[in-house]
């Protein structure tokens, strides 16, 4: 081979082939000290380094990188952990609750308090006469009214988060002087549509849709099977109406 040929050859090597040797050979550079000293690369000061030198300044960003991570994770954890105990301690309330007065005033009280939020609301669909009904968080409406003002939000089983229209907040929490900005809803469902639990916040933007909801879930599934024969024993005149499905 010429050396003009073997000069062709080199050039036809493409970077992206010397990578996959030198990944395929990662003990290439062994026994190539003289090599090694030799190669330089651009260094952000402007002088140049080598390679030894630039591995450990990867492996620094690397190491940086993972303690950054590792320091978001924990944080994540214990976040997680204070809204597991919050969350716990509302349950705790809501089951021991004997009235329906005393599950909304447990509910806005943990909500406001413990969570930190501005607003919280439970409406009960139901066409039949409660006992002290509409009081604090707690509010009774007609079904066929729900599903006219509330429409695809009350679609599915999981949480809708968002800033909802302005007629759809006013609805979820009336009579109120600030008005909510934000809102997480989950339907309550249990052999049907019973309700829903909401939670608001005066912040525009403070919920949305990338937000998670596990422990918003969690309240509602507990809801959802402890209102229905709530609801029932408050019935002055017939137990919660099932609701027929509607079309938009």
């Amino acid at each position: 081979m010429t050396e003009q040929t073997a000069h062709q050859k080199a050039e036809e090597l493409t970077r992206e082939q010397v990578a996959n040797y030198l990944r395929q050979n990662p003990e290439f550079f062994v026994d190539q000290d003289e090599l090694l000293r030799s190669l330089t690369l651009p260094h952000d000061s402007g002088r140049a380094i080598s390679l030894v030198e630039r591995q450990v300044h990867l492996f620094r960003e690397q190491r940086d990188t993972l303690r950054r991570e590792l320091v978001e994770l924990v944080s994540i954890a214990r976040q997680n952990d204070r809204l597991f105990e919050k969350s716990k301690r509302l349950l705790m309330q809501v089951i021991e609750a004997r009235t329906l007065n005393d599950m909304a005033s447990a509910i806005d009280d943990s909500i406001r308090g413990d969570f930190g939020l501005d607003a919280a609301s439970v409406l009960l669909f139901t066409d039949a006469d409660v006992a002290g009904a509409s009081q604090g968080a707690l509010h009774v409406v007609r079904p066929v009214e729900a599903h006219e003002r509330l429409g695809s939000l009350l679609e599915g089983d999981r949480a809708v988060c968002g800033q909802f229209r302005e007629s759809e907040r006013a609805f979820l929490f009336p009579d109120r002087e600030e008005p909510i900005a934000s809102v997480a809803l989950v339907p309550l469902r249990s052999d049907e549509l019973v309700g829903v639990f909401a939670v608001g916040s005066c912040q525009p933007g403070y919920f949305d849709q990338s937000m998670g909801s596990l422990f918003l879930s969690y309240i509602s599934d507990t809801l959802s099977r402890l209102l229905p024969p709530m609801v029932q024993r408050h019935t002055a005149a017939a137990p919660v109406t099932e609701i027929a499905t509607e079309t938009r």
